[in-house]
């Protein structure tokens, strides 16, 4: 007789899809067991709103997790950055894979590089982050452009720049390779330049913390240093009291001295939209080789950012 196939609860998205699709065949090779996906509609999916208007956390999981807490699926596929910092009881975090490129890209018209689009040039992104780098890069370097706000998918925000609507758009380079459609870049943004979100490029695989069978299942899947680097990249998003839309970057790598991994860097970003201020500040320090190391990092970092000012940078103030 067939196991039963496990039940993978994923966003409608396209990008939700494949990325959902690639973790079922991954499931499928350590379990030995089918899995179906369950398509469910978020709030972010439905709202035509901007992110920043409609509070940003949580409106692209909450429905799935319902859907877990409901039993109607096993178990749910995330993009992490999408994910609030906050973990419910009830569910845990069985494995983030090993990451994609974190890195922030550029399609734009002409296939232009960022620092050579034209003055005035009109770049899109529904990112306040995006945002507020772009345009202290752009003030320190120089350089004249207009950042727009969009939504959409991924055909919905290259269209913009197809149909000459727009001279650029500020994309992820991991959905994009996700979904087969990284030739179309022709920019990779430095992390110098602009910082990813906390989480960028990593996925997150969830599910109730009761299933003590699956969460050992889908452990196997679990890279332990994209763990480590994720988890204080969104300590640093927690202490500072923002959500995911908020104006923050934050990326964590390891440094190595030849094959063997010797620290971990991390690096945050809080900056006003406009670009007219930013407070940018790294530490560094060994591997973390637990969680609460890892989430000692990222509140360190923060603490000394909020020194620097970072609170009064986000909108609103932290708490």
């Amino acid at each position: 007789m067939t196991e039963k196939a496990l039940r993978l609860g994923t966003r409608r998205s396209k990008l939700a899809m494949a990325q959902s699709g690639q973790v079922a065949e991954a499931v499928r090779q350590v379990t030995g067991r089918p899995v179906e996906l369950v398509e469910i509609t978020t709030y972010g999916d439905t709202s035509r709103e901007h992110l920043a208007q409609i509070g940003g956390t949580g409106v692209f999981v909450t429905a799935l997790r319902d859907a877990l807490a409901r039993g109607e699926v096993d178990f749910a596929v995330h993009s992490l950055k999408d994910l609030p910092t906050a973990q419910p009881a009830e569910l845990v975090l069985a494995a983030i894979p090993q990451r994609e490129d974190p890195r922030d890209v550029i399609v734009a018209r002409d296939a232009l590089k960022f620092t050579d689009l034209p003055r005035g040039a009109r770049i899109g992104t529904g990112s306040p982050r995006r945002m507020a780098q772009l345009n202290g890069y752009a003030r320190t370097h120089g350089l004249d452009i207009e950042t727009v706000p969009i939504r959409g998918n991924v055909d919905t925000r290259i269209g913009y720049v197809r149909d000459g609507e727009l001279d650029a758009v500020v994309l992820a380079a991991a959905g994009l390779n996700r979904i087969g459609r990284i030739d179309e870049v022709t920019d990779f943004l430095s992390v110098d330049t602009v910082l990813p979100a906390p989480g960028q490029g990593a996925l997150a695989i969830e599910c109730a913390a009761d299933h003590a069978d699956l969460i050992a299942a889908l452990g196997e899947l679990d890279d332990p240093l994209t763990r480590a680097a994720v988890t204080a990249e969104r300590s640093l998003l927690a202490a500072l009291e923002a959500g995911c839309s908020a104006p923050v970057g934050a990326l964590a790598d390891l440094l190595a001295d030849g094959q063997i991994v010797k620290e971990m860097r991390l690096r945050g970003v809080v900056g006003t939209t406009d670009g007219t201020r930013m407070v940018q500040l790294s530490t560094t320090g060994p591997v973390p080789q637990t969680h609460d190391q890892a989430l000692a990092l990222g509140r360190e970092l923060a603490t000394e950012m909020l020194a620097q000012g970072a609170a009064g940078l986000m909108g609103e103030r932290a708490h």
